[in-house]
């Protein structure tokens, strides 16, 4: 058994069989189970994105790196003038993020979430729930932070304060019509399927 590896699990690093009892077996599904992550790596969609850095920015401080091989969002700092910023209780204030992109695919924008542990620790969200940056936008990103926590809250300079996602997008054709289809749900809205 390798170490960490519990019995009866397969380790797709190890070379050797975790469970004895189902001899070769086990091998074979830690050489599928490798396969199956590099080629979900391998396989997955690539979008090649300009970008600029601008002069209050750090350039060595201010690139756009994924963390991991399987990260979705890359991470937005703040690059102000000041060396930190304080915000009150509910306050919202606008961070520039010292970059400007050029999208090259016009069917992809990128998208500005908050960041996960910084909202959850601080109560420091995107204000707007989620940013949008259309692919014909050429100007600086811009990250408007609302402090929804019940505390004074600092963001300095060159701190992680949000994550970029590139995501598909679609533009709708509308269509006029006297009524549309019916479903089982209907004009249920909030509350419809219970607390």
């Amino acid at each position: 058994q390798s170490s960490g590896t519990l019995p009866g699990f397969f380790d797709p690093d190890s070379d050797t069989d975790t469970d004895p009892d189902k001899g070769s077996s086990t091998r074979k599904k830690c050489d599928n189970s490798r396969a199956i992550t590099q080629n979900f790596f391998s396989m997955h969609n690539h979008i090649t994105v300009r970008i600029k850095f601008l002069p209050h920015s750090d350039p060595g401080e201010n690139g756009l790196e994924y963390a991991t091989a399987g990260s979705a969002g890359v991470d937005l700092k703040a690059w102000i003038q000041e060396n930190e910023i304080t915000l009150a209780p509910g306050q919202r204030h606008p961070f520039p993020a010292g970059v400007a992109l050029e999208i090259t695919d016009p069917s992809v924008a990128g998208f500005i979430f908050s960041r996960s542990g910084l909202g959850t620790k601080q109560g420091l969200v995107v204000s707007q729930g989620v940013g949008v940056i259309d692919p014909d936008y050429r100007g600086e990103i811009i990250v408007s932070l609302l402090n929804t926590s019940g505390e004074q809250r600092t963001v300095t300079r060159g701190q992680r304060i949000a994550q970029l996602i590139f995501l598909p997008w679609f533009k709708a054709r509308f269509e006029e019509v006297q009524e549309v289809s019916q479903t089982s749900r209907g004009a249920g809205g909030f509350g419809h399927s219970g607390e």
